[in-house]
């Protein structure tokens, strides 16, 4: 998520990925002890955490102190403060998978689902259908109040939800459109956490929530833009919030805990948008909750990460997970800066401020200097202490910088200002003060009206929208390759990110600075954060068709179903997945790769896992022996609705074998015919050539053998395709083979 720079930049400070305590030997600090799946047997888990802890500590005292948590709901393990040697002992325990620090992970419409194909009714029969689908988000809480969970026409709640709503605080409770809300803080040493609840201080997880399951609500805007009928994907369905992220960020033992909860709740599907650095899949919180859950028949979708445009920056990157990037949708909200020359200058940015005069005076943070000049900093910047408050009051301001100015004019008493971008961007932020961001060029050409006129003047318009071509990546989306399991493809997906509007808690500004005075309803964010929820409604759409369909089969259909991007750098092929989310195909996809657990246990074991711990995540085993397993066949390993290898460096031979079955979910008999589109530098063979089906639910196999080379100073990424088609449904898996740099 994105809203203001300067907010961006605390962010960055705050929310990095680190432990939550230093790393004295002689300072306790917490820690997970992940066991895996919950035993068979009926023991108390609780006593074998207390066991395993005194057998650390060997202080009866100091070993029940030190418990922070106990996950025992939906998967095995505690959370506990301990000494490095103590982790040593625990982690060569028998029944332990892995041992690892707390850390902190950061968080990563109207006209969304109206682009995405999405009608304001819902078709058929499944409106009930939809009601009955529980979706949980782990996220900053939710406002109950906003519009969008209004729980008018509302029967009761689902029969199957067992979970609960905790009030206090700000939160005075759920209702029949919010059925739920708990929250996790369980070392409470976040020294910003003034408010434990569910209630949501942020904005994060209420925009998140309403752009899954919001209701429709008419008339919704922003200080009047982008003005419409918001909604979510799913606005029938129930929503069940999990308040993981505090001030400080979103730690590894509470998401933990919103997932043991969430499991046991009876929610069908959970949405993520929090991240952080890959790791060892047996010690990243998310791939642990998601690998239970999946377990579980529900389906986790998380974003990929704001690292973008930069390569081998995606995060969530299990396979059992669906990784959503950021896509741009057809509008663009655009800030106008006219000069008292008459010259106009269209911005990126959101101002809600309407001018109240026709010009105001004009001055650059290089003449605003103060008497410091550039010893804290860029007077030309207008970096914090550089400009001078009585050449600022009432003047709009340029500054050739864009990295939170607005919030220095604004304390100085200025009037507005003009920012200019490092490069061109896709993403509207939203100003403190009237505001706008232009592209270099642009802002050489203001600084040359700025020095060559007597009295200079500019005023800034509010924004406006404006149409523009789409879908595309945004600039911000992580792209891939994954650096853990190389060979699958990451992000999986693409769904709208970029400047979305939806509801908003009235406990946070719009900006989330504290000297903003602005509440509102709804707000416009941008972020995987927001593509995240779009992907999981479009999951929630798919499983109000076919309820019985495992997770991994739901997100087959939305990857064989998306719409192609356009992509307009090379490296975006890393960034787009299969496309972008189509909910309305992916409905009906034709023919679906489905993934059982046993299949996981074999990606796992050709991974390089311990057999050991392999065994415990999967249950009933007190160790697996990949050796007498089948082995996961070729080139990845998995049957995974898209085709990926990574080359070594330097290697100019291309030789990949992917094995694949497809289950019939179409009609009973099908005949289904292969068509590949790839470079001539790629040979592509499949085999068979045609599939044909007599039932539905029938599985064929099939092999795609691939060749080629490259020479030493080609691209380092190639694609192509795939198509399984037959009279009705096309069927596409991307082929991508790339090669790291040198």
């Amino acid at each position: 998520m994105f809203q203001t720079l300067q907010q961006m930049l605390v962010l960055i400070l705050l929310l990095v990925t680190t432990t939550v305590h230093g790393s004295n030997a002689h300072e306790r600090k917490a820690y997970i002890v992940y066991m895996g799946e919950l035993p068979e047997a009926e023991t108390s888990v609780m006593d074998d955490h207390h066991n395993l802890l005194l057998t650390a500590i060997g202080d009866q005292k100091v070993a029940r102190e030190s418990k922070i948590y106990s996950y025992k709901k939906s998967f095995n393990g505690f959370a506990a403060r301990l000494l490095p040697h103590e982790v040593k002992r625990i982690s060569d325990e028998e029944g332990v998978v892995s041992v690892f620090p707390n850390t902190l992970l950061k968080l990563h419409t109207t006209r969304s689902w109206d682009f995405l194909g999405m009608r304001k009714t819902f078709r058929g029969g499944n409106r009930k259908v939809e009601s009955d689908i529980i979706v949980g988000l782990l996220d900053t809480g939710i406002w109950v109040g906003a519009p969008s969970f209004s729980d008018k026409g509302y029967g009761p709640v689902p029969a199957k939800w067992k979970g609960k709503c905790v009030t206090g605080g700000n939160f005075t409770g759920c209702n029949r459109k919010v059925i739920g809300a708990r929250y996790s803080n369980l070392e409470n040493q976040d020294p910003g956490t003034v408010n434990l609840s569910p209630a949501d201080d942020d904005g994060h997880g209420t925009h998140t929530s309403s752009t899954l399951a919001g209701v429709h609500v008419r008339g919704a805007s922003l200080y009047g833009i982008a003005k419409g009928t918001a909604r979510g994907g799913v606005p029938s369905a129930r929503i069940a919030m999990y308040k993981v992220c505090w001030t400080m960020g979103c730690s590894d033992m509470d998401l933990l805990a919103g997932f043991d909860d969430a499991i046991a709740d009876g929610v069908d599907l959970i949405s993520v948008s929090i991240g952080g650095p890959s790791r060892n899949l047996f010690e990243d919180p998310i791939a642990i909750g998601a690998f239970h859950a999946m377990k579980k028949g529900i389906l986790t979708s998380c974003s990929a990460g704001n690292d973008g445009p930069y390569t081998s920056t995606v995060q969530n990157i299990a396979p059992w997970i669906m990784t959503v990037a950021a896509s741009g949708i057809d509008r663009q909200f655009r800030t106008v800066a006219t000069l008292g020359s008459g010259k106009r200058f269209f911005g990126i940015a959101i101002n809600t401020f309407s001018p109240k005069r026709k010009m105001y005076p004009l001055t650059s943070g290089t003449l605003a200097a103060n008497s410091s000049g550039d010893t804290f900093g860029n007077a030309s910047a207008c970096d914090y202490g550089t400009i001078s408050m009585d050449k600022v009051k009432g003047n709009i301001v340029f500054c050739m910088g864009n990295s939170g100015q607005d919030y220095t004019i604004k304390e100085l008493g200025g009037a507005g200002a003009i920012m200019a971008l490092d490069e061109r961007t896709d993403i509207a932020f939203t100003t403190l003060v009237p505001g706008t961001f232009v592209l270099p060029i642009d802002g050489i050409r203001i600084e040359h009206y700025i020095n060559s006129t007597k009295n200079p003047q500019a005023v800034i318009e509010k924004t406006k929208t404006y149409n523009i071509s789409a879908p595309f990546v945004a600039s911000f989306s992580s792209r891939g390759p994954p650096s853990i399991a190389l060979n699958i493809l990451k992000p999986d997906i693409a769904a709208p990110g970029l400047d979305i509007l939806a509801a908003y808690s009235r406990l946070a500004t719009i900006t989330g600075d504290p000297t903003d005075k602005r509440h509102a309803l709804f707000n416009i964010i941008s972020g995987t954060s927001m593509a995240c929820p779009h992907a999981a409604a479009a999951a929630a759409y798919v499983k109000s068709f076919h309820p019985d369909w495992s997770p991994a089969a739901i997100k087959s259909a939305i990857m064989t179903t998306a719409t192609p991007m356009k992509i307009k750098e090379v490296e975006a092929e890393l960034g787009s997945g299969s496309g972008q989310i189509n909910p309305i195909k992916a409905a009906h996809p034709g023919l679906v790769y489905d993934i059982s657990i046993s299949s996981y246990i074999r990606f796992l074991c050709k991974q390089g896992y311990n057999g050991t711990s392999i065994g415990l995540i999967a249950g009933g085993h007190k160790k697996y022996d990949c050796s007498k397993f089948q082995p996961a066949q070729g080139t990845d390993g998995l049957n995974y609705p898209n085709l990926h290898t990574q080359l070594k460096k330097n290697s100019s031979r291309i030789l990949a074998t992917f094995h694949r079955t497809v289950t019939n979910v179409g009609h009973d008999k099908s005949v289904y015919k292969v068509k590949v589109t790839s470079p001539r530098s790629l040979s592509i063979r499949v085999f068979p050539e045609t599939l044909k089906f007599n039932s539905l639910h029938q599985k064929m196999s099939f092999k795609v053998v691939v060749k080629g080379g490259l020479k030493r100073n080609e691209t380092q990424i190639i694609s192509a395709l795939l198509e399984w088609k037959d009279f009705k449904h096309s069927v596409k898996s991307h082929i991508l083979i790339y090669r790291p740099l040198e």
